[in-house]
């Protein structure tokens, strides 16, 4: 039967197509010179701090002119740090004339950063003053190739140390003295500008190479897609480093002209969300899971749920008639948000189908989108006239799809091809020939296309169980109805053998639970008794589907599952912790 392959939806919006990160900030700068690129919160309650696109690029082209002054040009340069303005600085200095960026996951244990250091070949690196200690041992240590040490936060430039700071004032300096060698600077859209390293769910991170041509393309596609405008204000909160929030949450919205603030960590996220007038969240579906959570704990404290479901049959009801008014009948709710919220998009994991829904019938348009590092990231994605709860929307513009090897029941791991799919694996011959096969990527995630061509994932390909009978079992599939048992927090599902031979897998899961809620809702303290409660439901959600399937040892926890910054469930590093071999 021959392979069908799905082309890329159509674009909804026209928008100008750039070649290069250069073009894009450039044309940027052009249209939208005074206006507020970003805003910092100060001392004093509701007065900020802004840079506008004009500011920005002038200390962009200032910072690129110092670095290639100090002999930087094609050295490939490390950041890392909190998600801040000082990083896109650094990004943008980089890429627009002077070397290869490498980003630096801020959340890696000391010894782990360092391996990335050494692995990366860095001869620089950015760093804020909450890596000082760990700069000090990689200078001491002689870690690596860096010889350039910056930091985001000193004043002055020591032997040692150079400060961010002083370094863009000399480049201003050398500008005005007639220095063109960084603003002019030309740019090979398909040389590798961007180096990343993947999250590394199930086995060690690989550094994947990522070209302007990359970028820009998927930049594009989700500009033709989603409708962020000049007028629009973002809370950047997944870190910088990742590509989801790098492309999505960061380069997107500076193409767009749009305001870019940062959140001061996940307590703060509502107050910040309110303060900054946020219109637009590009994050991860369990930060949008607990707003939403949030929202109705306090609707039915307040009494007030009958109104509100009366409320969301009426808004229902008026929308198939074309007739919106969601924001007018939940006024109150957009009110506790700051009232400009109108835009949610999720990534980088499953989106709970009943939240999605609820958030979009309460007047936040929220979608889900699915990518990879080695996609730039965005293969496909929910949008305005694209939704289906469970899916992740349709294949982007400039993408081809198709499922490979697919079952009986059309699930099968999903490939692209595309201009947004990387060159490779850098250092890494043999994993770049497994991934690009015949000019397409194979992603390792099993999913399916239905008859409407959405895509729908079903999990991971490293994740199936197979039975000694041959079938396959999605964990995934399991958890997503163990996460619906009220009090479950999360959940991981995996095989484990039944007797020494391994050949034989039983199924079992590992809940973590919350105490709270098994307190309040059901008066259980012990272990023993919540885990027997959730043993139960786990019983009869058992009798509702084919018995290979049933789950049939569970452990429970208060303990949170070992995660990646994008909240995905390091299931090698569980399954170590259990002792099982994945």
């Amino acid at each position: 039967m021959e392979t069908k392959i799905y082309k890329g939806c159509k674009r909804l919006y026209q928008v100008d197509k750039v070649q290069n990160l250069k073009e894009l900030l450039q044309q940027t700068e052009r249209k939208y010179q005074d206006k507020v690129a970003f805003k910092f919160k100060t001392e004093t309650p509701g007065k900020f701090r802004t840079k506008t696109y004009g500011e920005y690029v002038e200390e962009i082209n200032s910072l690129g002119t110092a670095l290639l002054s100090l002999g930087l040009k094609d050295k490939r340069i490390a950041v890392i740090s909190e998600n801040r303005y000082e990083w896109t600085l650094t990004y943008f200095a980089t890429v627009n004339g002077t070397g290869v960026i490498v980003p630096l996951d801020r959340s890696l244990p000391d010894v782990e950063i360092m391996n990335l250091i050494e692995g990366s070949e860095a001869e620089v690196i950015f760093y804020s003053s909450k890596y000082d200690a760990i700069m000090e041992k990689v200078r001491k240590e002689k870690i690596g190739k860096i010889k350039f040490f910056i930091s985001m936060d000193t004043e002055k430039s020591t032997d040692e140390v150079y400060s961010q700071k002083e370094l863009i004032g000399i480049g201003r300096d050398l500008i005005r003295n007639g220095a063109r060698t960084f603003i002019e600077a030309p740019i090979d859209n398909e040389k590798m500008a961007i180096m990343l390293f993947t999250s590394g769910t199930t086995s060690k991170s690989k550094a994947v190479s990522l070209s302007h041509k990359n970028i820009v393309t998927n930049v594009y596609d989700i500009a033709s897609v989603f409708d962020v405008n000049e007028n629009d204000t973002l809370l950047s909160f997944l870190p910088l480093h990742h590509t989801y929030e790098c492309t999505v949450g960061f380069l997107y919205p500076i193409f767009m002209g749009a305001c870019i603030t940062y959140c001061e960590g996940i307590r703060h996220i509502a107050d910040n969300i309110r303060e900054y007038e946020v219109s637009v969240m590009i994050s991860v579906p369990v930060l949008f899971e607990s707003l939403y959570k949030t929202v109705m704990k306090t609707v039915e404290k307040q009494g007030k749920m009958k109104k509100l479901q009366m409320g969301l049959k009426i808004s229902n009801f008026l929308r198939k008639m074309g007739i919106d008014k969601r924001r007018s009948i939940f006024k109150d709710i957009h009110s506790s948000l700051g009232g400009k919220l109108r835009l949610f998009v999720a990534g980088a994991a499953a989106f709970d189908p009943k939240m999605e829904k609820g958030l979009n019938d309460l007047g936040i348009d929220t979608y889900q989108g699915y990518g990879l590092t080695e996609t730039s990231p965005v293969i496909a994605a929910e949008h305005k006239t694209v939704v289906r709860y469970g899916s992740v929307g349709k294949v982007f513009p400039s993408l081809e799809a198709s499922i490979f090897e697919p079952n009986e029941e059309g699930i099968g791991e999903i490939i692209v091809k595309g201009d947004t799919v990387m060159a490779g694996y850098i250092n890494h011959e043999e994993a770049t020939k497994e991934a690009i096969v015949d000019g397409w990527f194979h992603t390792g995630d099993l999913g399916y296309f239905d008859k409407d061509e959405f895509l729908h994932i079903t999990g991971r390909k490293k994740n199936v169980i197979v039975l000694k009978n041959g079938k396959n079992i999605y964990p995934e599939e399991i958890e997503s109805m163990i996460n619906d048992i009220k009090g479950v927090k999360e959940s991981m599902v995996y095989g484990k053998p039944e007797s020494d031979d391994k050949i034989d897998l039983k199924i079992a899961a590992k809940v973590v639970y919350d105490k709270e809620v098994f307190q309040t809702e059901f008066g259980l303290e012990k272990e023993e008794d919540i885990k027997n409660t959730i043993w139960k439901q786990i019983k009869e959600m058992n009798k509702k589907m084919p018995t290979y399937k049933y789950v049939k040892e569970l452990i429970v926890t208060e303990e949170e599952l070992i995660k990646t910054t994008t909240q995905k469930i390091k299931r090698f590093e569980e399954l170590k912790k259990l002792g099982i071999n994945s």
